[in-house]
């Protein structure tokens, strides 16, 4: 009898189906083996040795595996394809006292039956640069979280923590807020023209774009009057057009960031959510008749690469589902972020022929959203690109020249399988000519103001993170959780917003530990790790040359400078019921609450209501921003649990105009828009950000 063990129940009981009776598959629930919790278990004074313990409550888990194992012929130890799960290995197969100079690690990036049977037909070495570069890792992060924290803890506040990852992308959203904190919006103003092809009577709109042929910028209404009057009595006249086909390619198959990115901003998930979702699709899924497989490959890879096979596979569906004309004479390849693990594949369905609506019935909601997302990226991305006719046209009006812009699809290309729009949309103009008389219908003066950058949305700032090289892609979703969980964002309306303590904690970091959160820096890290994964160096010269080099010093200076801070409680005007103080606002794992400062004498607590100035269409009480017990916003009756009326959609105000109904708010890719919540209803209309107007 052979014995495999891999980390996850479901895997297990997946992989168990795919092989004879001959093999046991366990599974162990994660990491077994660990540094310590209580203490920094690592040893400083002598090479940084770390010293690993059998992780609390696990210690049964661990004699059922050794038990299991001194029975079995031969055992294989099977976790996921990357560092974390190489150490997962080496750890249980020296805690099973297995003889690691002979093969023993069983590697496959996706779940299926071929995928597993082809993996236990050539087991490897268990790969120690892999390992070395894991724990490199846990070791850096140990030094700088158990000997910064405690520090935090005695002047600051207990419960912090500082993170070598972490603090740097607190450091990104505070930089950012200061950015649109010191902002200082500027005037501008832009002309639009209504022209009139005398011929077909067909209007359409140019833009303001040149001046005796040098861009125009009006920077004020006294501007644009000017323009206004110069050019109300000229002649309008067609003195270019210029066509063109441009190509809109496909977007590579996912990598673990992209995907991350992607639903977030189309399905709204967060990425934990995302990734919570897309372990299950791994792991396996029963769909019907065909045995549980696993649905997608492995979820943490940061290469576009895909195998020939999977190409074969998808050209063969395209070719019959769409037609020839939609296949690219080779298949495409994609060009990975530098520093990619080329070894992973990216994203993809296990079986291209797996259709979403072929498998939909035995998915849950958020498992087929997922898994179309995921679908309909990697066929597409092998198909042929979409081409428009564009067609550009520049007027002349004096010494002004105004350009107008049009394009139709022509061809299809990936978008028949997306049905994705085009990012600006199809605009047709009117048939034109060179040296053609235009009418002037009328000009639109608008009055603009320039706008600060955004706050970081979960999306964007996935995606800083990975352009910057901070982090892999197995540690943004625990990054995002940590710095939401330690109160120094909180996420409103989508976006990160620093904490008091969030830029408290930065300032330190930068006054006292410079290196630790210089985004330059922790990139530079990053990249030693991955050289010691591919033997360019060393672990123990990695961790030496950090601590050694100017961490201890920095520690030290730290220790004896740094003074104790005090952060003032925000108050509110509302009073505690039950002793009269000022209620005080506090962040909590849910967001904001207020408190009474009284505490523990006092143990008043009470939520912060956000109005919706929408009443109730049942009972007419105000409808109310909640939180479910995940945390997810919704929308709620505030004479709750009398009445029970709920929204997952934000409520506006504006009732239906078709039936009266109420409205909410949604959001498609990067379309907003109103929908009537009255389903036989159906009514929608488009959403735009307010601009000032005005006619001169």
């Amino acid at each position: 009898m052979n014995l495999v063990i891999v980390e996850s129940p479901t895997k297990a009981r997946t992989i168990s189906k795919f092989l004879n009776r001959n093999y046991k598959v366990l599974a162990s629930n994660g990491h077994l083996i660990d540094l310590p919790r209580s203490k920094l278990g690592v040893d400083i004074e002598h090479g940084f040795e770390p010293n690993y313990i059998t992780i609390r409550g696990k210690g049964k888990l661990m004699k059922e595996l050794k038990a299991a194992g001194k029975k079995a012929d031969q055992v294989f130890l099977a976790a996921d394809p990357d560092r974390e799960g190489e150490a997962i290995c080496r750890h249980i197969g020296k805690a099973l006292n297995l003889d690691l100079e002979k093969p023993c690690r069983v590697e496959f990036h996706e779940i299926t039956k071929a995928a597993v049977k082809e993996a236990f037909s050539a087991p490897r070495l268990i790969n120690q640069n892999m390992f070395d570069a894991q724990q490199a890792r846990r070791i850096l992060d140990r030094l700088v979280g158990y000997k910064i924290s405690p520090l935090l803890w005695s002047k600051v506040r207990s419960g912090l923590s500082a993170g070598r990852v972490q603090s740097v992308a607190v450091r990104l959203i505070c930089e950012r807020e200061a950015e649109i904190n010191n902002f200082k919006a500027e005037e501008y103003w832009t002309i639009d023209a209504l022209l009139e092809e005398p011929e077909s009577k067909g209007n359409f709109k140019a833009a303001l774009d040149r001046y005796k042929k040098k861009k125009i910028e009006l920077k004020q209404k006294a501007d644009a009057e000017s323009v206004v009057a110069a050019v109300k009595d000229e002649v309008f006249t067609v003195s270019q057009i210029t066509r063109s086909n441009r190509k809109r390619r496909p977007a590579a198959p996912f990598t673990t960031s992209s995907l991350q990115q992607e639903a977030s901003n189309r399905l709204g998930y967060t990425s934990r959510k995302t990734m919570s979702i897309a372990q299950q699709l791994y792991e396996g899924i029963n769909v019907g008749e065909k045995e549980t497989s696993g649905l997608i490959t492995y979820i943490r890879t940061d290469a576009t690469r895909v195998s020939a096979q999977a190409q074969d596979e998808a050209r063969s569906l395209i070719k019959s589902k769409f037609g020839k004309e939609y296949l690219p004479e080779k298949p495409p390849q994609y060009k990975s972020r530098q520093g990619a693990q080329e070894a992973h594949e990216a994203i993809r369905p296990t079986v291209v022929n797996l259709e979403p609506d072929l498998i939909k019935q035995h998915l849950s909601r958020d498992q087929n959203r997922l898994y179309r997302l995921i679908w309909e990226r990697f066929v597409a991305s092998q198909m042929n690109p979409a081409v428009y006719d564009q067609i550009r046209v520049n007027i002349v009006a004096g010494d002004y020249q105004f350009k107008a812009t049009g394009s139709s699809l022509l061809f299809s290309g990936f978008l028949i399988l997306t049905k994705a729009e085009d990012e600006n949309g199809e605009t047709i103009l009117p048939p034109l000519k060179e040296g053609q008389l235009l009418k002037l219908s009328d000009l639109f003066p608008e009055q603009h103001f320039t706008q600060p950058p955004p706050r970081y949305s979960e999306a964007s700032l996935i995606k800083t993170l990975e352009e910057k090289g901070i982090g892999r892609p197995s540690t943004y979703s625990p990054i995002i959780e940590t710095i939401q969980g330690r109160g120094y964002v909180v996420r409103e309306n989508k976006a990160f917003i620093p904490t008091e303590l969030g830029f408290i904690i930065v300032d330190l970091m930068l006054n006292y530990f410079p290196e630790v959160i210089d985004i330059d820096f922790t990139a530079r890290l990053e990249q030693q790790l991955d050289d010691i994964e591919t033997g360019k160096l060393k672990w123990l010269q990695v961790i030496t040359d950090f601590y050694d080099g100017y961490f201890k010093d920095r520690l030290s200076y730290a220790e004896e400078k740094i003074e104790k801070v005090e952060i003032a409680p925000e108050l509110s005007d509302e009073i505690c019921p039950q002793c009269g103080k000022n209620l005080h606002y506090k962040h909590g794992r849910f967001g904001r609450f207020l408190a009474c400062p009284s505490y523990p004498d006092c143990k008043f607590t009470k939520k912060i209501v956000k109005e919706t100035g929408v009443l109730c269409p049942v009972d007419g009480g105000m409808i109310i921003e909640r939180r479910s017990k995940k945390g997810r916003v919704f929308y709620g009756c505030s004479n709750y649990p009398t009445c029970n009326y709920s929204l997952w959609n934000k409520p506006l105000r504006e009732p239906c105009p078709k039936c009266g109904s109420l409205m909410t708010e949604h959001w498609k890719a990067r379309n907003h828009y109103a929908r009537c919540n009255d389903k036989d209803c159906g009514y929608e209309k488009a959403l735009f950000l307010k601009k000032s107007s005005a006619n001169i």
